[in-house]
């Protein structure tokens, strides 16, 4: 610093050293939304980040039902063509097995003895005195609302009052059972999505038909046994779901999917 011999510069150098000896004031804080401002920023940054990664370029509030229905329609068109391929396939093996068995013993005495059991196996068609039962949805109402007390999952047949259905006619003794005019073995599953059913991998609407071969007596005997059954009749009364049984002379297609295990378990 330069001092000149001036009264104004020995006034100003008094001044600076009194500023000095003064405590000095604390500096001021700086506000919290000073800092705050930055960090939601930034997590707003990220948070944009992440759904531009994650849409992909696309919408995420986009509405998929239209796709998913596609998808559906896509999917059935491949499990048709495999059908049929299979199917196709199927009646060169029985025609090439028939030419040899014409000619080799073994060959023939094997296919005679297969042919003996399909009828127990399911692979062949029954017609005789049995039972239909009918299981339906709740109609809707004009004014779309919901009886008292129901909801929405009151008003439809799920798995289980199909699967109480089918477990009772297999213990009345069903010869054969078939469920939408498809034969259903013991290893086959009843599942339901919504109010669809999924059975060999086709899907089904309501009402859902089941055709069962036997002595409609007993078939009677434990449906009115079955708990599953009996519940389902009241939401019947309730909440006007469909149920109906038909004693008549029936046909029960041959089954026709594949009769590969997909799991087993020895028993112990």
């Amino acid at each position: 610093m330069e001092y000149t011999s001036g009264a104004a510069s020995w006034q100003k150098v008094l001044r600076r050293a009194v500023v000095g000896l003064l405590p000095r004031r604390p500096r001021q804080r700086r506000p919290g939304w000073s800092i705050g401002v930055p960090l939601i920023a930034a997590a707003a940054g990220l948070l944009f980040t992440t759904t531009a990664n994650a849409a992909g370029g696309t919408s995420l509030r986009e509405d998929r039902r239209p796709q998913l229905t596609q998808l559906i329609e896509d999917r059935r068109e491949q499990v048709a063509a495999s059908e049929a391929k299979a199917a196709r396939l199927r009646a060169e093996v029985e025609e090439q097995t028939g030419e040899l068995a014409g000619a080799d013993g073994p060959i023939k005495a094997q296919r005679d003895r297969a042919a003996a059991t399909r009828q127990a196996a399911g692979f062949t068609a029954l017609t005789g005195s049995g039972i239909t039962i009918e299981l339906n949805d709740a109609p809707r109402r004009a004014d779309q609302t919901l009886p008292k007390g129901a909801s929405n999952d009151d008003l439809v047949v799920h798995q289980g009052d199909v699967q109480a259905v089918v477990n009772a006619l297999w213990a009345g003794g069903a010869e054969a059972m078939s469920i939408m005019n498809v034969r259903v073995l013991s290893t086959s599953a009843v599942r339901c999505v919504g109010n669809t059913l999924l059975l060999h991998g086709r899907v089904y609407s309501p009402p859902f038909k089941i055709v069962a071969i036997g002595d409609p007596a007993a078939f009677q005997r434990e449906l009115a046994a079955s708990e599953g059954v009996r519940l389902f009749r009241e939401a019947v009364d309730h909440y006007q779901l469909g149920y109906s049984e038909t004693i008549s002379t029936v046909t029960v297609p041959a089954f026709e999917d594949s009769t590969a295990l997909q799991s087993a378990k020895v028993p112990r």
